[in-house]
């Protein structure tokens, strides 16, 4: 089982809820352990001739794409370009990685025919091939081949390689080229949104949901752009609508479920998020994330037994979850119920966190170093806090400072002088820049030292 990252997850530190935001929950693909994969496609070998009851219902010919159905012990249950199905010998069928010798045969009979270039280039591209994939996308629009695909599969691959001004230009071809295709519009918007230019990407998104008013997928990427625009309510009735279509007790709710639940966490609806992380349990009782996240939430309205054991859960899923390591020390080193309160186990939580991330995060030493201090090791938590200074950033390093004099004096970490020290340094830092505006989220994306 691949284990969580820490970008996966909330994190849950008992004090200064504004610091606890910092992990990038959301990403514009929205895949999960949950969705299956997509296999790569198949490129007929030779021509072939499917039929039935002895009647011919399709021809494939050499090079055509074929989408595996099912893999079979000798045979693929295709579906061919015209949509037919039907079973093909394995031999016959090579995945399209494999299949730029096949296209450099047809490209050699028909030399001026620039499809075939563009579907080398896919294979090119699905082997690595980049530099060879470019050259065959650019032959075959200087050939004349102005389908609307052949801007789309350059476009993608501009995409992959980050030069998103390209891809979007090439996206807005294939458009235009081709109206009733939607797709073009989807990729652009998701380069607009990498370009953080969220308000193109939505402009693009409400065109294609006019046309597929029923795809989830699609409410579920405008979330995202609403949401880097601060317009949350709108990105949680997004998600909603996703979920909505999906059904929510079926495995692919789980993306829209989690995306809406950490936009709850955001708005303090914690009732509303633990709603949510728990329909994904219920869909997936495995579903390690949703633990910790979940755990996080029942943290913040008090119920610290509930959120242990989520805790507890999620590691016992997944030992190697880092993430909820570390919020577990967090808990046990400063929780106010003595009867769970355990800085031992603190202590053993954040080590495990820290060596899960090779004593390279912030976070997971910021944490070992209160559990060191909940359980008067003094000259060790100040040891780890210095080591957190040494890796904060310069908006961090206030508060870091700030906490490193609490071990110094032999005080623990305590969350209600964490909130008033963060407080004063928000204000402090708006009176110093009193003519910048302020970023509502900035807040929320610190991490707690």
């Amino acid at each position: 089982m691949k284990s969580p990252t820490k970008s996966a997850g909330i994190s849950g530190r008992l004090a200064i809820k504004a610091l606890f935001l910092a992990f990038g929950f959301f990403s514009a693909s929205f895949t999960s352990a949950e969705e299956p994969s997509v296999p790569e496609p198949r490129v007929a070998r030779v021509q072939m001739r499917l039929t039935f009851s002895q009647d011919l219902v399709d021809v494939i010919e050499k090079g055509d794409l074929l989408t595996v159905l099912e893999a079979r012990e000798e045979n693929f249950l295709i579906r061919s370009h015209s949509g037919r199905k039907g079973l093909v010998a394995k031999a016959n069928a090579v995945s399209l990685s494999e299949a730029a010798e096949i296209y450099a045969e047809l490209i050699e009979a028909q030399p001026e025919d620039g499809r075939l270039y563009t579907l080398r280039g896919g294979s090119l591209w699905a082997a690595g091939n980049a530099d060879g994939a470019l050259d065959d996308f650019n032959k075959a629009i200087e050939l004349g081949y102005q389908a609307a695909h052949a801007y789309m599969s350059r476009g993608l691959f501009y995409a992959a390689r980050g030069e998103h001004d390209r891809a979007i230009e090439d996206y807005t071809t294939a458009f235009e080229k081709d109206k009733e295709d939607i797709s073009p519009l989807i990729n652009r918007a998701a380069a607009y949104i990498l370009k953080g230019k969220a308000e193109e990407a939505i402009q693009d998104y409400n065109v294609a949901i006019q046309g597929r008013s029923n795809d989830p997928i699609l409410y579920q990427q405008r979330a995202v752009a609403l949401k880097a625009m601060n317009k949350l309510d709108d990105a949680v009735k997004d998600f909603s609508k996703a979920v909505e279509i999906t059904g929510t007790n079926k495995p692919s709710a789980i993306p829209p479920l989690m995306s809406r639940g950490y936009l709850h966490f955001q708005q303090g609806k914690h009732d509303e998020a633990i709603r949510d992380f728990g329909a994904v349990i219920e869909i997936n009782p495995k579903a390690t994330v949703a633990f910790n996240n979940r755990g996080y939430n029942l943290l913040q309205l008090g119920k610290t037994v509930d959120a242990l054991r989520d805790y507890d859960k999620a590691i016992e899923l997944e030992p190697k979850y880092g993430l909820a390591h570390q919020n577990r020390a967090w808990l046990l080193a400063t929780t106010d119920n003595q009867q769970l309160r355990d800085p031992k186990a603190a202590v053993e939580s954040a080590t495990k966190a820290c060596e899960l991330s090779g004593y390279q995060d912030v976070s997971d030493m910021a944490s070992l170093a209160a559990a060191c201090a909940a359980n008067e090791e003094f000259e060790k938590a100040v040891g780890w806090q210095e080591k957190v200074i040494d890796k904060a950033t310069p908006d961090q390093k206030p508060f870091a400072e700030k906490i490193l004099e609490m071990y110094v004096k032999k005080k623990p970490f305590d969350p209600k002088v964490a909130n008033e020290l963060l407080n004063a340094a928000n204000n402090s830092a708006k009176e110093s820049k009193p003519n910048e505006t302020p970023d509502p989220s900035a807040a929320k994306r610190k991490r707690a030292l």
